[in-house]
This record gives C-alpha cells, sequence and structure tokens, in this order.
C-alpha cells in the first residue's frame, strides 16, 4: 500500500484498510495530525484540535478491530465536525466571540453518532459568525486550498477546507440557506444536504431550526453515503427528527442511473448563470443521457419569492436562537448577524405569517414537479468559483449578490428537499465548479445513486490541490 498519499484515500478505502488490519487507524491518525500541522496554519480550517482523545479513540479502535470488533464503515476513520456541533470534551463556539467559552455537557447526537461508529474525531472546524454569510471580524477565514483568491465557501467554511486539503477524511456540516453546498462546490467536494428531519438537529447551535440541516461533506458519493448512514435516523431527544426508515444508501450505489428520470429546466439553469456553469451542465446532461438516464424538460415553480422571503424567515428563526444574548450582548455580534437579528426583531406577525404561506405553496409546487421525475439537476451557484473579491462587496452590491448567490440553495432549504452537490468541472483558474442532484422527500437513495454513476464515468472528484 502507498502511504505517501495517505491523507488522500478515500474515506471508505482507508477505513477499510482500517478494519482489514492493514493499516492502524493510530497510524492514519497521527498522519492526519501531521499534515494538519504542516498546512493548516495558513489555510485556517481547524478552531480546536482534539489530539488526546483522537488518539485514544484510534488506539481503541485498532484493539476492537483486533477483536474482530467492526463497527461499521468508519470504524477508525478521522472525521471533523462543524463548531457548532456540541462536543462534551471540548468548547463549541459556534463561529462567534459570545460563544467562545461554551462547554457542552454532553455530544450532540451526530457526534455520538460518529462516536458509536467508532469514528475518530479530530477536532472542530471553523465556519461563519453564527452560521451565517460572514466570519466573524475578530476570527480568520478558512482559505480555498486550490487558490487562495478564491471563495472557500460560507457557512461550513472549514469543513469544505479540511477534506479538500486531505486534512481529514469527512466533515459535518450544517446547511441552512446553502451552507454545505457552497463550500462543497468551492473546494471539490461531494456534500450532502438531507432531506430536513432526516438526520436529528439536537446538540448542535441553531441558525434557523425549520431550514437548518446537518450532513455530510467528503471527497465521494460514496463517502458521503457512508457517514450519511450513520448520522440518519429518528432520535427522542429530536421530536422533528423523521421517524421515516434509512436506506441502504451504500447498497443503492450499485443500481447506476439506467432509468432515472431527470427533470432539467433549461430556462432557470441557463438564465443570469456565466459561461462555465452553462458549459458544466450541458456536460453533466451529457454524461448522465450517456448512462442511461433519461432527460425531462419541466418547469419549476419560480423561486424569486423564496430567494426574497429566506432572509427574513431566517431572521425571525434566528433572533429566537439568540434570544439570550441579543441584544444584550449586541458588541460581541458582527455586523452582518447584529443585521439578521435585528431584521427579525422588527418583522410583524403578519409579515411572518405571509412568508410562511408562501413557503408551503412554493413547496407544494415543487413536489407536484418532483411527481414526474426521481430528481432535478440545477447548478449549485449561478457563478463559477467566485473569488474573495467577487463576495467581499458591501451596501446593496452585497444584497444583490448574496441574492443571486441563493438562487439554487435557499429554495431548496425552504423545501426541506435533499440534495447532493458534487464537481462537474473547472474553470480557467484552476479551481472547482459545482452541480446538484436534487430529491423528493427522503430520496436521498436516488441523488446519491445518481453522483455515484456520474463519478463512475467522471475524474472530477479524484482532483486534488497542490499543495
Amino acid at each position: 500500500m502507498n502511504k505517501e498519499n495517505l491523507h488522500y484515500m478515500g474515506l471508505r478505502e482507508v477505513g477499510e484498510a482500517i478494519q482489514s488490519g492493514k493499516l492502524s487507524s493510530e497510524e492514519v491518525t497521527k498522519k492526519q495530525f501531521e499534515r494538519i500541522s504542516e498546512l493548516d496554519g495558513r489555510l485556517k480550517s481547524y478552531v480546536v484540535l482534539m489530539q488526546e482523545q483522537a488518539l485514544n479513540e484510534a488506539r481503541r479502535a485498532d484493539q476492537e478491530v483486533a477483536q474482530g470488533k467492526v463497527r461499521g464503515p468508519l470504524h477508525g476513520v478521522p472525521v471533523a465536525v462543524k463548531d457548532l456541533c456540541w462536543t462534551s470534551d471540548a468548547p463549541t463556539a459556534f463561529g462567534t466571540t459570545v460563544h467562545r467559552n461554551f462547554q457542552a455537557k454532553e455530544d450532540g447526537t451526530v457526534v455520538k453518532r460518529l462516536r458509536d461508529a467508532g469514528a475518530v474525531i479530530l477536532g472542530k472546524v471553523q465556519l461563519t459568525e453564527g452560521a451565517l454569510t460572514d466570519h466573524h471580524p475578530d476570527i480568520e477565514a478558512p482559505v480555498n486550498p486550490w487558490n487562495s483568491a478564491h471563495w472557500s465557501g460560507v457557512s461550513s467554511s472549514g469543513s469544505g477546507v479540511a477534506p479538500a486539503a486531505g486534512m481529514c477524511y469527512g466533515a459535518i456540516g450544517t446547511d441552512t440557506g446553502g451552507s454545505i453546498r457552497y463550500p462543497s462546490a468551492a473546494c471539490g467536494l461531494t456534500g450532502i444536504k438531507p432531506t430536513w428531519g432526516r438526520v436529528s438537529r439536537y446538540g448542535n447551535f441553531e441558525l434557523a431550526a425549520s431550514l437548518d440541516h446537518l450532513g455530510p461533506m467528503t471527497r465521494s458519493a460514496e463517502d458521503s453515503a457512508a457517514m450519511l448512514q450513520v448520522i440518519a435516523g429518528p432520535d427522542e431527544k429530536d421530536p422533528t427528527a423523521s421517524q421515516a426508515p434509512v436506506q441502504d444508501y451504500l447498497q443503492e450505489l450499485t443500481r447506476g442511473a439506467k432509468g432515472l428520470r431527470i427533470g432539467i429546466d433549461r430556462a432557470w439553469i441557463t438564465d443570469d448563470v456565466d459561461a462555465p456553469t452553462r458549459q458544466m451542465m450541458d456536460a453533466a446532461i451529457d454524461v448522465m443521457a450517456n448512462l442511461g438516464a433519461e432527460i425531462i424538460e419541466v418547469k419549476t415553480p419560480d423561486v424569486t419569492d423564496m430567494q426574497s422571503h429566506w432572509f427574513n424567515l431566517c431572521s425571525v428563526e434566528a433572533a429566537v436562537a439568540h434570544e439570550a444574548d441579543y441584544p444584550s450582548r449586541k458588541d460581541m455580534y458582527g455586523p452582518a448577524l447584529s443585521n439578521l437579528l435585528d431584521t427579525g426583531l422588527a418583522l410583524s406577525a403578519m409579515d411572518y405569517q405571509k412568508i410562511l404561506l408562501k413557503r408551503a405553496a412554493y413547496t407544494g409546487k415543487l413536489r407536484a414537479v418532483m411527481q414526474g421525475v426521481d430528481l432535478l439537476l440545477v447548478p449549485t451557484t449561478p457563478i463559477a468559483s467566485p473569488t474573495i473579491a467577487q463576495m467581499s462587496v458591501t451596501g446593496q452590491e452585497y444584497v444583490d449578490r448574496w441574492f443571486a448567490m441563493m438562487r439554487y440553495t435557499a429554495p431548496l432549504d425552504m423545501a426541506g428537499v435533499p440534495t447532493i452537490t458534487l464537481p462537474g468541472g473547472f474553470t480557467d483558474a484552476g479551481t472547482p465548479i459545482g452541480f446538484q442532484f436534487v430529491g423528493a422527500d427522503f430520496r436521498e437513495d436516488l441523488i446519491i445513486r445518481a453522483a455515484h454513476a456520474f463519478q463512475g464515468q467522471t475524474d472530477w472528484h479524484k482532483r486534488r490541490p497542490n499543495l
């Protein structure tokens, strides 16, 4: 086995090597910390390293494997979690300064399920303040490993940078308006935003309760499937977690794309979209058609209202989440999150109810479209791999930029449907571009199946940054 590029082995691949005894979890974990020590001083993805705990978890995994007690595909595999997931043995800052000393008394459900599966948690990775759009002014943003001048995505910025740079085999991200999908696209990863309620939200700081989704971010659909398998399912601590049975995602991988009905709304995916993104979409459609998928022209409901109303809905729910600290400790909040919370506190009950009604109408219309297809194929962003300069605008230009960026993300959070983002090409600057498969409620099996089939015919997900 070539150990020179051990850090870029697949999650499933390294897991099988550990569970068969070809590699030890302790050896792999130590190599990961060496990689982090080498690179993260400039990439800034980790907030807290949990080295002592991780090495103890790795040694325990090796002992259990030696005794023939293999817990599953993640046993002994080093991963990272977004620093809004509670951990009983490390602080959880939520990308803020106001919570920087918060210490949970227990693990959040997702963290507990990872540990129960034998995964080794290397540490907590960085995010924007409160999981919104901007990093707190006192916190350095994670750096895109492909090109430091390009955006690394938000809010799960560290969850994007760390796996892309080979500093973990997978990470947990969250998505309220696009926060798994943006960094997955920007960093060349595969990320799953599950159906709302598919993964428990217990033990995680909220941005907006009815919009928050937790999911995996890895370097392939297969690896994301393995992580989702572990974290999905009912939870007695979260009454909003779905009781629906969890499919065997890994078993579904082998079924291919033949016969899948993929809906394409050509106006939605091409109007006001840049040339690299359009070219990627055309190529992705061709790949899926060649794999035997049926391409069906559809008309999706207009998303303009959902782009507009997402911010106000999120603002009210975020104001509830921050009620204990805002506005009483407003001086500790950055401008973007403060603006969101002020908006939420000022919104009337009448306006809020109108948003809920429009959200329900949009969701119903989208579900009707999904009755005729298995999946939709859409871009992740209308701008391919934006630069930091493009995303650092202010005033009305900031509002306009984010309105455009959320076109393919926020509406799908409003509807709560599952998506998988995966790399589908590269820009002339050598940075990744991503697209999404969108499924009907609880059809994570189909989006994973389509993504895995696509990745069996392309190598975009196998390319690595030059570090």
